[in-house]
């Protein structure tokens, strides 16, 4: 799995000790080579091959809570938010996925899931980012033409557009850390989509079927905002809002 990253987190002072000692404990999340502290900027820089999402969900499972500032460098990384589109379904936010690119062809892909029925989802790349039928508006899966016609050809691989599978359990949440043999360049402003089906064509009222748009995000020193100049709200704030509409 790629090359150790190091990835900025911010976290409340009252939970700061707490936090740097449970992230030093690499029999508590594996992985974790190196853990950096700046109590003045409330921020922990680990270096390691966990995914971010992991390193999250860890701390949230303690009582505390941790936000990522950023990954990788300027202009190699990105971010989607996934969601249903279907009319019957309020709470929409039903995912997220990271990726960070780290070489000229590889990047590293963290995609979290919740509150879908439990199951095998493919995560695929689409040909377009039009969301404006959900998922049924996005295109046919990226490089699928290309990938069909270096199998007549003989070379046996799939579309660089499939991600992978995400198995989701019984609690209905689910998760996958992947590398994909992609630039970050190549993704931005495609869709992705998370769906029991492959190919399509998907269904706008599918409540197990999320779309999001593939978006720039913040390197590793690109974020040091504390207060969002839209909403005028600290980072923490923002951050509950954020997870009472699903985020993870």
């Amino acid at each position: 799995m790629g090359s150790a990253g190091r990835t900025p987190f911010e976290v409340r002072k009252d939970h700061f000790v707490s936090f740097a000692t449970l992230t030093f404990n690499s029999d508590y999340i594996c992985g974790v080579e190196t853990v950096n502290a700046s109590l003045k900027d409330q921020l922990l820089f680990i270096k390691g091959t966990t995914a971010p999402s992991s390193i999250v969900e860890a701390i949230q499972s303690t009582g505390r809570d941790a936000i990522l500032r950023g990954s990788g460098t300027s202009n190699s990384a990105a971010v989607c938010i996934l969601e249903t589109h279907s009319t019957v379904i309020s709470d929409k936010v039903r995912g997220l996925a990271r990726m960070v690119q780290v070489s000229p062809t590889l990047t590293l892909v963290d995609l979290t899931i919740q509150g879908l029925a439990p199951g095998t989802y493919n995560a695929t790349v689409r040909e377009t980012g039009d969301i404006s039928e959900g998922a049924a508006s996005t295109g046919g899966l990226w490089e699928a033409l290309k990938s069909k016609i270096e199998r007549r050809h003989e070379v046996q691989q799939q579309p660089r557009g499939h991600f992978g599978v995400v198995t989701v359990g019984p609690d209905g949440r689910g998760g996958a850390f992947t590398d994909q043999p992609v630039a970050i360049w190549e993704l931005i402003g495609r869709s992705l989509v998370v769906s029991k089906q492959k190919e399509g064509p998907f269904q706008r009222e599918d409540s197990d079927t999320l779309v999001g748009v593939i978006a720039r995000s913040a390197g590793v020193w690109d974020n040091d905002k504390t207060v969002c100049s839209c909403s005028g709200k600290n980072v923490w704030e923002e951050r509950k809002e954020q997870k009472s509409n699903g985020m993870l």
